[in-house]
């Protein structure tokens, strides 16, 4: 069982956008720590690996530019959001999922968030390693 979040984590609010200014967005509730992804398609999209956190779907606003948001397939029930105007990730959504992985990078400080784990460390790139002494998973 979870631990049900108290009503200050209920309470937080953070907001985040692009490199650019042009999509802005709040977040408002608890969100989870964030967790390193070294899948193919994240090392694709970012350039290195991407750091997310999530939040409940209906806990995400888009304040401003959403129709600046552009959305990618990456694979099938799976898209990622992107700024059109400079490319920035923001987002990724597994349409069957109630939560959207937040792209950490994008959420403006301080975020009072840590890492706490890597996923995915079959597939990370051949030209780093990770020696944080977070838990590391070759899957899920």
């Amino acid at each position: 069982m979870g631990r049900k979040p108290d009503a200050m984590s209920e309470a937080e609010q953070h907001e985040g956008g692009c490199l650019c200014g042009a999509v802005r967005y709040r977040l408002s509730g608890a969100l989870r720590p964030i967790f390193g992804c070294h899948c193919r398609q994240c090392r694709k999209t970012s350039g290195h690996f991407v750091a997310a956190t999530a939040i409940k779907r209906e806990r995400l606003s888009i304040l401003e530019g959403e129709d600046k948001i552009g959305w990618f397939e990456s694979s099938p029930g799976v898209r990622r959001g992107f700024c059109s105007v400079c490319g920035s990730s923001l987002f990724w959504d597994r349409a069957s999922l109630p939560v959207v992985a937040i792209m950490a990078g994008s959420i403006d400080e301080p975020t009072g968030l840590s890492m706490n784990s890597h996923i995915f460390m079959a597939y990370k790139g051949d030209y780093y390693e990770i020696g944080d002494g977070l838990p590391q998973a070759d899957e899920r």
